[in-house]
């Protein structure tokens, strides 16, 4: 058996390819403790991976006096200021195998809840072509869990979905690249994926290449029962 790369590939980014989740937390307490309430690691551990959107509705129980969309934008501003004075994280390994993808002619896609503007400053950050396509929070109208996100970024590169591999870190987010058909690969970094139905979990993207990307889609793809690509 000949390993095969995928047509493309879709990167999760806050705690994917860029470990942000930190910064968002950070921005979170504030947020409600100027309106009289307290935030805990535990609460915001389960905001890792939602829709900013939902986010905000979790936020306005907890009793931010303020709408969803002014929520958003509070949040977005307070990252971005953030990792502007202490710059942006990329996870280990994450830079490397992006480049070994973009070597072998593989097309790449971010698939992120952030908003746009936030995502376009990360991937501007990227010191070679990284990206083919942007799918960011504010592109989408029901977000991951759902797999839209995912099936949408395989209609703007112009692929069929059976034939990408995405990579999450968060089970919401990998919720919906299984949902979606890619096959997945989870790299947890706050949060245990086990159970949520990876095709592979990766303790860390560092070391990994094109070929670990290949042999993980060749195995899932010819494994009985799966939908091949001929």
């Amino acid at each position: 058996m000949t390993d095969r790369l995928p047509a493309a590939v879709l990167w999760d980014m806050d705690g994917t390819l860029v470990d942000t989740e930190p910064h968002w937390m950070a921005a979170e307490t504030p947020l409600v403790e100027q309106f009289g309430g307290t935030w805990s690691h535990e609460q915001a551990l389960q905001m890792v991976g939602l829709g900013l959107h939902d986010a905000a509705r979790i936020l306005q129980d907890e009793g931010v006096r303020m709408a969803a969309d002014a929520i958003v934008h509070r949040l977005t501003d307070d990252v971005l200021a953030s990792l502007a004075r202490e710059g942006v994280p990329f996870r280990p390994g994450a830079r490397v195998l992006l480049q070994s993808l973009r070597a072998a002619g593989v097309r790449t896609a971010v698939v992120t809840m952030s908003m746009r503007r936030m995502a376009q400053q990360i991937v501007d950050l990227i010191e070679f072509d990284a990206f083919d396509v942007i799918i960011a929070g504010d592109d989408v109208t029901r977000p991951k869990p759902h797999p839209d996100p995912y099936l949408q970024a395989c209609a703007a590169l112009g692929v069929d979905v059976v034939d990408v591999v995405a990579i999450e870190d968060s089970p919401n987010g990998l919720r919906s690249a299984v949902a979606s058909g890619a096959v997945s690969i989870g790299v947890p970094l706050m949060v245990s994926l086990a159970g949520v139905g990876a095709d592979a979990l990766w303790p860390t993207l560092a070391g990994r290449t094109a070929d670990d990307i290949a042999a993980v889609f060749t195995a899932v793809r010819d494994a009985p029962g799966q939908k091949g690509i001929a």
